[in-house]
C-alpha cells in the first residue's frame, strides 16, 4: 500500500471532519479533500511526498474550498450551513494551521452526523462509508449493488437532508441512540457483504471488512466514559464471522460451515474476538452479544462434529426472548435439527414465516436428511425459483441434483 493510499484509509475521516467543522458544508469539504488527494496523486510520484502528508492534504483542500467559496459567493448566502459551535470552528481553524493536534471529537461528530435520524439505515451506511472511511462513490455503489449514477444521486440527496443539522456530540440517551444507529449501520454493511441478495458474488468480503473498520473507528473515538460493551460484542461478532471468509468459497462455489477447512480460518481474529467477549460474561444479554456467543461456539469447537449444539439452541432461546424475528427463529430451527434431529428441526420451522429462498432451502436440507426425497426436491425447486444470487442458486441446484 502506498503512502497516499494509507493516508486515504487512515486520515480521510479525520481531515474531512476538520474541514466540515471549519467550513460547515459537507459538499464543499468533501469536494475540496477529494481534489487534494487527486492533486497529490498527480504530483507526489514526480516531486516526492512531503514530510507531513496529512498537513499537505489539509492545506491543499483548504485552498480549493476557499477558491470555490469565492466563485459561488451569492449561492453561499442561500445555502443552509451545518450548525457548528463557535469554539469548535475556532479549534478546527487552529488545528488546520498546525495539523498536529488530535481531533477525535470532530471525527466522532462526523460519524454521528452520518447516523442522523432523517436518513434510512441503508443510506446512512453508504454515506458513512463515503464520508468517514473515504470509500469512493464507485466502490460504495458496487458494494451495495447500485449503479454509480444511482448511488451518487442517493448520496447527494443525503447530504442535502443534513444541511442545517448540528455538527455535535449529543449527551446521554441521545448519544447512545446515535451510537446504536452507527452500530446498526456497520452491521447492515457487514450483512450485505456476507448475504448478497443478488448478483454473482458468493460473499463480498471487502464490504464486511469496511464495516469492521467502521466499528473500530467508532470504538477508538468514543469518550472514555461511554459504555462500549455492546459495541465490543458487535465487533466480536463480525470478527468471528469474518475470520471464516477464505474458507467460505472454494473454486467460486459456496462452502457451508460444516464442510469448511478450519486451517483457512483467520485464528488471530478469532482470538481477538474471544478476548473482547471475555469481559462481557456478566453483561446484559443483548442481540449482538448473544449472536457473538453463538458464533464463538462454532469457533471454539474442535471440529464441526464437536459443536455444542444444545448450548447454541439455549442461546437462540435467549435471542428469541430479546429480539424475536423470523430469521432468528429459522436459525434456531436449524440448530434444533443439529441437536435433536431433522424432524425436530422441521417441527420448529413450522412457526417460521419468512419471505425469500432461505426458508425453503433450509427445509429442503432437513427433508433430505429425514429421507423425504420428493418433498426435499419440491422445496429445493421453490428455493431456486426465489433465489436471486447466482452463486447460491447454483449451490442449491447442485444440492438438488445430489438427491438423485
Amino acid at each position: 500500500m502506498s503512502e497516499l493510499e494509507e493516508l486515504l484509509r487512515d486520515e480521510w475521516g479525520r481531515l474531512l471532519a476538520l474541514l466540515v467543522a471549519r467550513y460547515r458544508r459537507l459538499d464543499l469539504a468533501e469536494e475540496g479533500l477529494a481534489d487534494a488527494f487527486e492533486a497529490a496523486a498527480r504530483t507526489w510520484p514526480t516531486q516526492g511526498a512531503p514530510d507531513n502528508g496529512a498537513a499537505w492534504l489539509l492545506t491543499a483542500a483548504r485552498r480549493r474550498i476557499l477558491d470555490r467559496l469565492r466563485s459561488e459567493e451569492v449561492l453561499v448566502r442561500r445555502m443552509p450551513l451545518l450548525a457548528v459551535d463557535a469554539d469548535l470552528t475556532e479549534r478546527a481553524q487552529r488545528v488546520m494551521a498546525y495539523a498536529g493536534e488530535p481531533v477525535a471529537d470532530e471525527r466522532l461528530r462526523l460519524v454521528l452526523l452520518c447516523a442522523h435520524p432523517t436518513l434510512s439505515r441503508e443510506v446512512a451506511a453508504a454515506l458513512t462509508l463515503r464520508l468517514v472511511l473515504g470509500v469512493t462513490t464507485a466502490d460504495v455503489a458496487r458494494l451495495f449493488l447500485q449503479s454509480v449514477p444511482t448511488m451518487a444521486a442517493r448520496l447527494t440527496r443525503a447530504r442535502k437532508k443534513l444541511a442545517g443539522s448540528r455538527f455535535e456530540v449529543p449527551d446521554g440517551d441521545e448519544l447512545a441512540e446515535r451510537v446504536g444507529v452507527v452500530a446498526d449501520v456497520a452491521y447492515l454493511a457487514f450483512t450485505a457483504g456476507y448475504a448478497p441478495g443478488s448478483g454473482p458474488d458468493v460473499v463480498r468480503a471487502e464490504l464486511a471488512g469496511e464495516a469492521i473498520r467502521l466499528a473500530r473507528v467508532l470504538r477508538s473515538i468514543l469518550p472514555p466514559s461511554y459504555d462500549a460493551s455492546d459495541l465490543d460484542a458487535l465487533l466480536a461478532l463480525m470478527l468471528l464471522q469474518h475470520s471464516r471468509r477464505d474458507a467460505r468459497v472454494h473454486d467460486g462455489e459456496l462452502v457451508l460451515l460444516p464442510d469448511q477447512d478450519r486451517d483457512r480460518w483467520h485464528h488471530d481474529e478469532i482470538t481477538e474476538a474471544l478476548e473482547l467477549l471475555r469481559p462481557l460474561a456478566t453483561a446484559p444479554a443483548t442481540p449482538y452479544l448473544l449472536q457473538a456467543l453463538i458464533a464463538a461456539e462454532h469457533a471454539i469447537a474442535p471440529a464441526a462434529a464437536g459443536t455444542a449444539w444444545d448450548r447454541i439452541v439455549a442461546r437462540y432461546d435467549e435471542l428469541v426472548a430479546v429480539a424475536d424475528s423470523p430469521v432468528v427463529r429459522l436459525n434456531r430451527a436449524v440448530a434444533v435439527a443439529e441437536a435433536r434431529g431433522p424432524r425436530a428441526g422441521l417441527a420448529a420451522m413450522e412457526e417460521v414465516a419468512l419471505r425469500g429462498h432461505r426458508l425453503p432451502a433450509a427445509r429442503a436440507e432437513l427433508l433430505a436428511r429425514a429421507g423425504d426425497t420428493d418433498a426435499a426436491r419440491q422445496s429445493f425447486d421453490a428455493a431456486i425459483a426465489l433465489c436471486e444470487n447466482e452463486a447460491e442458486a447454483a449451490f442449491l441446484g447442485r444440492r438438488r441434483a445430489s438427491l438423485g
